[in-house]
Formats: C-alpha cells, sequence, structure tokens
C-alpha cells in the first residue's frame, strides 16, 4: 500500500507539511549579516595601520637604495676621473655636472633629459633612481623627475667665496675628504619637495640662514641621504620647529646642528 494518496492520475501527492523545517530556511539573517560586516570592518580597521607602515618603510628603503646607487655612481665618477669629485655649483656661478635641471623651472622639473646630461648618468643610469618614491611633487599635473641635492660644500669652492664661510673646508678632491673621514661627510640628501631647484643643497656654516634649504620630510618626518664612504641612512627630525616647513629655524635647532655637523669641518 502507497505510503502517501495518490491523485486521479496515479502519481503521489505529497502534504504540504512534509517540508521539514531545515528545508524551508535558506540564506542568512540580518542580525547575522550585520555581525560579519561588523567582524570585517574591525579587521581592516586592524590591517590598515600596519598595511600603511609597511609602505612607509618600503619607500623609506627605496629611498636609501636609491642613495646607495648614486653614492656607488660618485665613487665611479671620482675614480675615472683622478679622484676628482663631481663639479656642484649653485645655479648661475658654473656647471653643475653632477646632474642638470632646476625643480623650479616645470619644463625642465619634468623632463628626465636634465638627469640624462648629468655626470652620473653613465654609471647610474636609471632615471628612477633619482626619485624618492615617496616625493609626489609635480609640476603642471606631471610628477618631477628629482628628489635629491648635493651637499654645497662638496664639488666646488663655491661657498669659500662667502667670507663668513671661509673657516670651513670645500672638497673637490678625494683625497680631501681623508681630512674629517668619508663616513662622517654626507654627499646626497633627499631635498623637501618647496626647495628643491638646482642640485645643490646650501649649508650656511655661519648660521645666516639655517636650512636655507631644507631636507625632506617624506618618511614619517625623516629624510635620506648618503655619505662619501657609501653607506647611506634615514635621520629622523626630532626638533618640532623641524617638522613645519614655515617654522623659524634657530640656530640652536638640534637638527639644524646634526646636518651641519655632518656636511663639513674647520
Amino acid at each position: 500500500m502507497n505510503a502517501y494518496p495518490e491523485c486521479a492520475g496515479g502519481r503521489p501527492v505529497f502534504p504540504f507539511n512534509a517540508r521539514t523545517d531545515d528545508s524551508r530556511r535558506s540564506g542568512f539573517t540580518l542580525i547575522e549579516i550585520l555581525a560579519v560586516i561588523a567582524i570585517i570592518a574591525i579587521l581592516v580597521a586592524l590591517l590598515l595601520p600596519a598595511l600603511s607602515d609597511a609602505k612607509s618603510k618600503s619607500m623609506r628603503i627605496g629611498c636609501i637604495n636609491n642613495l646607495k646607487q648614486l653614492s656607488l655612481a660618485d665613487q665611479m665618477y671620482t675614480a675615472d676621473n683622478n679622484g676628482r669629485l663631481p663639479e656642484n655649483f649653485p645655479e648661475g656661478r658654473g656647471t653643475n655636472s653632477w646632474v642638470t635641471g632646476n625643480m623650479r623651472v616645470a619644463a625642465q622639473a619634468t623632463n628626465q633629459l636634465f638627469i640624462r646630461q648629468g655626470k652620473f648618468f653613465p654609471y647610474a643610469n636609471n632615471p628612477a633612481c633619482y626619485h624618492c618614491p615617496a616625493d609626489l611633487a609635480m609640476a603642471n599635473g606631471v610628477p618631477q623627475v628629482r628628489s635629491y641635492s648635493m651637499n654645497s660644500w662638496m664639488g666646488s669652492r663655491a661657498m669659500e667665496m662667502e667670507a663668513a664661510q671661509r673657516s670651513y673646508r670645500t672638497f673637490v678632491r678625494e683625497s680631501e675628504l681623508n681630512v674629517a673621514g668619508p663616513a662622517t661627510l654626507w654627499v646626497l640628501i633627499d631635498e623637501h619637495e618647496v626647495t628643491i631647484d638646482d642640485g645643490f643643497f646650501l649649508v650656511t656654516m655661519d648660521d645666516t640662514y639655517p636650512f636655507a634649504s631644507f631636507p625632506a620630510m617624506r618618511h614619517d618626518h625623516s629624510y635620506a641621504l648618503n655619505f662619501a664612504d657609501g653607506h647611506a641612512q634615514a635621520i629622523k627630525l626630532r626638533d618640532p620647529n623641524s617638522q613645519v616647513l614655515a617654522a623659524q629655524i634657530r640656530p640652536e635647532n638640534s637638527d639644524w646642528l646634526r646636518l651641519k655637523a655632518a656636511t663639513t669641518i674647520r
């Protein structure tokens, strides 16, 4: 005997209530969906700072690696030129041969030709090496091609033309660096996008204009620079006034004193 009643055609007729409670329930309730969304939001909030920090560290490492590559270019250029350092003049006083182009001039700031014309380019022939990964500066909507400038006391005697500066040394030959030690003198620095112009980073050792050229603050209020022995590092700006470009920098500013100490000697 059939367990189910049959219709006139002989097919079984299933009772309406034969479906179980589980078969009638499908999908998630609104409360469950909201709970999942809340959990995802919490996880995202926890992960975002870590991801942001990782990205920042990656850019800082990239900037330091660029400066190491440029340091190698500096050393190879010097070796090929009988120990003479690459020329480095302020605009209007000579030929800035390590790199050309002024970042204040839009047509030059965005043109890689001015990177390629520099004396470093045969030794560091990737234009990306001249640009910090965290540098977002643009000219006419186009990214600028250079983030780095050279120590004004390296590559020329230009700073000795200023009477008040004459008690400090300039360096135009590799052998002259040995007086202070190559590991103690910086060569190239990551410069702030507001002050960068030619490749000449002005440091007034007589304190007439502290931070006339301003270090970049792109790496969590740190700037990167390399030294004459080839190593590179990031340095934190610790004085609160150093972290505000418009602030008046006084001669006793600790960040200014630290940069001066690695710039030249008497």
